[in-house]
């Protein structure tokens, strides 16, 4: 039981939080212990309140996942792990997390529950709504966003770096859509929304965020208050471009895109190119 429990919380995803840390990163504040302990915790307390909605979307969605080829395979889709006691698991570890939040933050707390409540939406009704679906996808990653500013003093924080993750974020809900609508053919259980889409539009929408990233990145490097007055930060935008590129071809090409953080995991150049601009970046901002 414990380890289907596990297997359902899917702790693989979790390097999705690691947006909590952009704030502290961007906003000079990664060596304050202080700040960092608080953000560390927030994102642990944010990954198990994600894997909590994990596990509900299982317990929804069950049905479908029994037509799917990988899907089938979760513990809830197999009937491996019972539907009560997911139930009554998540049940238990939201009230603990949300009252660990709550000490830590208020806002922060309120955050997650609003994002419970936003994916519970997403899961039963949003989804199911052309470009909408691809919205809500987007805002998951801008609240890890908020999350993890909500935690620490903000110094100052670009409205074009805002901006830059906003995009960035709609990149890959559009990116994702895209990769199920390609798949949709040998998968029984394909998102009804896919029908209301074409391959034409979401790559025309992709062109869009694209540009729009890459705008607002460039003009975060060179506007952006907490940076180097050098401009020296203008030397990260060609790995910024790259891996931009990279998630394209990868979407374009190789058909991948469905679950971006396996691209993280599996990828040898997109592993390069961010730890390369990262590495960068810390370097210029901080100038260790």
């Amino acid at each position: 039981m414990i380890k289907n429990l596990v297997q359902s919380m899917r702790i693989k995803h979790w390097i999705k939080n690691i947006f909590l840390f952009v704030g502290l990163v961007f906003d000079g504040q990664l060596f304050i212990f202080n700040s960092f302990f608080r953000v560390l915790t927030a994102a642990f307390l944010f990954s198990l309140t994600a894997s909590c909605v994990y596990i509900l979307n299982d317990v929804f969605d069950r049905k479908a996942d029994q037509k799917h080829p990988k899907k089938k395979n979760r513990p809830i889709a197999s009937g491996s792990l019972s539907i009560k006691i997911a139930i009554i698991f998540v049940i238990i570890l939201l009230v603990i997390v949300l009252s660990s939040a709550y000490f830590l933050s208020q806002i922060f707390s309120l955050i997650l529950f609003g994002y419970v409540l936003l994916n519970l939406a997403y899961s039963r009704w949003l989804k199911h709504i052309v470009i909408i679906d691809v919205i809500v996808l987007a805002s998951f990653y801008l609240i890890r966003i908020i999350a993890g500013l909500s935690v620490i003093e903000v110094q100052y924080f670009s409205p074009w770096l805002f901006l830059t993750g906003s995009f960035l974020a709609l990149f890959l809900g559009i990116g994702k859509r895209r990769s199920e609508f390609i798949n949709k053919e040998t998968n029984e259980s394909s998102r009804k929304v896919l029908e209301d889409y074409s391959l034409m539009l979401l790559d025309q929408m992709l062109f869009i965020v694209i540009t729009l990233i890459l705008i607002t990145y460039c003009l975060y490097t060179f506007f952006a208050e907490s940076l180097p007055s050098n401009y020296s930060a203008m030397l990260t935008i060609p790995f910024a471009v790259y891996g931009v590129f990279r998630y394209f071809y990868l979407l374009h090409i190789k058909s991948e895109g469905e679950a971006p953080e396996e691209i993280l995991y599996k990828d040898r150049p997109m592993q390069l190119t961010l730890l390369l601009w990262v590495g960068l970046f810390i370097y210029l901002l901080y100038g260790v």
